[in-house]
């Protein structure tokens, strides 16, 4: 008799939760601690919060024997990146009220507050609720923030790219009532219906969590190839024909462990546009039934493929969608970064791409970004919105407001001054990583400016100011910042040690591959600086970073996520 696979603790745990209730409200009810129940914490994610604590305080609350400080994160989901001026008022009023004061764009065009504490966290997303935006599914074991092009009034296709990321963000939505129960008193805006049963998910919902993204040729900004669906749209003449599929990318990894790997998608086919959401649907229901739910280390889906093969994925997808996919279409991606500054379209309207440090909407001194935004939202006609490169574009702005949202931004220190940064500082991304988050083992977000300011020298001495070099950042080998697709990756391994990972390219289609490991500062610009300073000398017309240490022999080639540890 065979034996009974062993679940890990989350499966355990998802199974006795009432769909996602678990004794949360026990939980919050509780004042002698600022944490929640163990098996909570697990559950809170689906309602898009992690439990976190700040660690610089840490030693020194253990050492007058108190609990460490424990506070939220809240994910707030943002599908395709698009959010009114309302609701970007609201989301900078709640930072301030129950936050660190701050707003954390992410590499998935959703929200972060950081530093709510347990006392808050029904105000707070009551508060967002009431704007029509919601965290539910923004963490857990479910499809996350679908991620679009970030600026749907390009284009006809860019609208329809866009209203297909919603349509997917709805339909793959969690219908269970334990959100609005938990913080809502029972009230719902979803135009899904809520639900005590899952008929895409099942009671335990999927084994790890699950990422989609949509993209338009020939620019990649959404990373589509980390993704477990990546949807590249197809157009003739300016009309949509559909999308070619890839299926299997993620970017997580452990340390000590080489059967993890990051993974880029495989590209399996073409679907029309009328059938992309019932496809995604099709993905997500193998996942459901043939994830790993024993080790989460590797449930994901890029290792449920490379387990059962990708002939055997693909032939079960075609048998439960009815139909063979088409072969993909030609299809050609040139860059993965945003285009910053002004530009216009055919309706008379201006759309400001502006380059946001880290993600961080936050003020310095000369340099009041948070005030700047907000006083902008308070007339702007049309969208902020958010792209997978932790920027922001201000879209749709009015005739009449081009000039004074400009005088707005001059007057905080906000623009132009981004334009006069390196293409290294702009194409950059960075995870949170310390003080809050729990797997980190060094900093990213703090430190990378610090360590640009150091390499910005560097590559202004040897004339690279220009050259767009993408560099990324992550205080651990989970991948949150897509460094295994930066040309430049650093990934901390310890406090203040970095592995340093080259050789991806420019249009987010190949990994890149270790170089050296446990770098301090001075380790990195040591082994950066002669090989920036070789690009400089000998690259070739048009050739990216990453392909010039791949041609000139630093790194071999990373060709699958098989072979990114050989």
């Amino acid at each position: 008799m065979p034996d009974t696979p062993k679940l890990s603790e989350v499966e355990i745990v998802k199974d006795a939760s009432n769909y996602l209730r678990g004794s949360i409200v026990e939980s919050l009810g509780n004042r002698i601690t600022g944490a929640l129940n163990h098996d909570d914490t697990h559950l809170i994610k689906f309602h898009g919060s992690y439990q976190q604590t700040d660690r610089d305080l840490d030693s020194e609350r253990k050492r007058q024997k108190l609990e460490p400080l424990f506070s939220f994160m809240i994910r707030v989901r943002v599908p395709g990146g698009a959010a009114t001026p309302a609701q970007w008022q609201r989301m900078d009023e709640l930072s301030d009220t129950y936050g660190n004061g701050t707003i954390k764009l992410t590499t998935r065009q959703a929200f972060q507050l950081h530093g709510v504490l347990k006392r808050d966290l029904k105000n707070t997303i009551q508060g967002f609720n009431d704007v029509l935006l919601d965290s539910i599914a923004g963490c857990g074991d479910v499809n996350r923030n679908v991620m679009a092009p970030a600026n749907p009034h390009e284009s006809a296709v860019h609208r329809q790219v866009y209203e297909a990321a919603v349509a997917i963000s709805t339909h793959l939505t969690p219908r269970t009532t334990a959100y609005w129960e938990l913080w809502l008193n029972g009230e719902q805006h979803s135009t899904t219906e809520p639900a005590d049963e899952e008929p895409i998910y099942g009671k335990t919902y999927l084994p790890r969590k699950f990422k989609i993204a949509l993209a338009i040729p020939p620019y990649n900004e959404t990373d589509i190839f980390a993704n477990d669906i990546g949807l590249i749209a197809v157009e003739k003449n300016g009309e949509l024909l559909g999308y070619n599929v890839a299926v299997g990318g993620g970017l997580g990894m452990t340390f000590g462990l080489p059967e993890t790997y990051p993974r880029l998608a495989d590209l399996i086919g073409f679907v029309a546009a009328d059938k992309v959401v019932d496809l995604c649907e099709k993905v997500v229901t193998i996942q459901r039934d043939w994830g790993n739910r024993e080790n989460r280390k590797l449930s994901r889906l890029k290792y449920t493929i490379d387990r059962v093969g990708l002939p055997a994925f693909q032939a079960e997808l075609n048998q439960r969608l009815g139909y063979d996919l088409a072969p993909a279409r030609p299809y050609r991606f040139e860059s993965s970064t945003d285009a910053f500054g002004w530009s216009g379209d055919a309706a008379g309207l201006s759309h400001l791409t502006l380059f946001i440090e880290g993600g961080r909407i936050h003020n310095l001194p000369g340099y009041a970004l948070k005030t700047a935004l907000a006083e902008i939202a308070a007339f702007h006609t049309g969208e902020f919105r958010l792209t997978g490169n932790q920027n922001l574009v201000l879209a749709n702005i009015e005739p009449a407001h081009r000039s004074r949202i400009q005088a707005v931004l001059e007057a905080h220190g906000v623009w132009p001054a981004t334009l006069r940064l390196t293409a290294l500082r702009q194409n950059a991304l960075a995870c949170v990583a310390l003080n809050t988050c729990s797997q980190a083992f060094a900093e990213a977000e703090r430190y990378l400016p610090q360590l640009l300011d150091k390499l910005d020298a560097v590559i202004r001495a040897h004339g690279l100011a220009e050259a767009g070099i993408l560099i990324r950042m992550t205080g651990c080998p989970n991948g949150c910042a897509r460094p295994y697709l930066g040309e430049i990756g650093l990934v901390g391994k310890a406090v203040g040690r970095y592995n340093l990972y080259l050789g991806a390219n420019y249009a987010g289609e190949r990994l890149n591959k270790l170089y050296r490991e446990m770098l301090d500062e001075d380790g990195i610009l040591r082994e950066l600086t002669p090989l920036l300073a070789d690009y400089a000398a000998r690259r070739q017309p048009r050739e990216g970073f990453g392909d010039f240490v791949i041609r000139q022999g630093y790194v071999q080639a990373t060709t699958h996520g098989q072979n990114f540890h050989a």
